[in-house]
């Protein structure tokens, strides 16, 4: 399997080559363009329970897979949103965690889940108490809203960011949730509220633009009634 981004940055394209026999998942509704010789169907991908999570964590109920039974074939892919598209690519060794609406697609040795935050983490963090888990061997496509840009940081380092920009990041870095500031007024009037504090080692996913923000901003130029 080749793949490819194109027009990366606010209106990316994934390009997928796939060869006989092969096959990738994908959210509902991303397929853009498939040769005449793939199949596409939806599938639950781990059943109705499993399903039921994703939709928990802001995915879809059921995926399409692509599969080139009939031969080798081309699929273009593109998420519902303005963003970029970024591979990653998993050994097994570890999981990755993803924003909601930030899963794209996926090679058929990776499996999407979802995983419950503790209590404060899901009130405060942005993401809500369900976030998706994504596990496995094999390469993951991710989507954002705006560039993708990561962030490295060494053993013990740590970075403070702000929990609407995130994308994804390893399930084995630790990360906190506090105020922006010293006091609660800095912290909303400054504009940031809440962030989330990651302690190295790692590479953490940032997203260039908030959707909450853009929506906010947007707001002001509906008239109300």
């Amino acid at each position: 399997m080749k793949h490819e981004v194109l027009y990366q940055g606010a209106f990316a394209l994934l390009k997928i080559q796939l060869n006989a026999g092969e096959a990738v998942k994908a959210e509902s509704g991303a397929m853009v363009s498939m040769s005449p010789n793939i199949d596409v169907k939806g599938t639950a991908d781990g059943g109705i329970m499993a399903g039921l999570g994703r939709m928990l964590s802001g995915e879809t109920f059921f995926f399409q897979e692509l599969a080139a039974n009939r031969g080798g074939g081309e699929v273009l892919l593109a998420p519902s949103s303005m963003g970029d598209i970024q591979s990653v690519e998993l050994d097994g060794s570890y999981r990755l965690f993803v924003q909601k609406d930030g899963f794209l697609a996926g090679t058929s040795g990776i499996h999407v889940n979802t995983k419950m935050q503790n209590l404060s983490r899901g009130l405060l963090s942005g993401e809500g108490f369900f976030i998706i888990e994504i596990s496995g061997t094999g390469t993951v496509f991710l989507s954002s809203y705006g560039a993708i840009h990561a962030i490295n940081l060494e053993p013990g380092e740590e970075r403070i960011i702000d929990n609407g920009h995130l994308v994804a990041w390893p399930d084995y870095m630790n990360y906190t949730i506090e105020k922006a500031s010293k006091g609660w007024f800095s912290s909303i009037t400054s504009g940031e509220g809440l962030v989330c504090r990651f302690r190295g080692e790692g590479v953490v996913l940032v997203q260039t633009r908030n959707p909450s923000g853009f929506g906010s901003w947007i707001k002001k130029f509906i008239p109300s009634r």
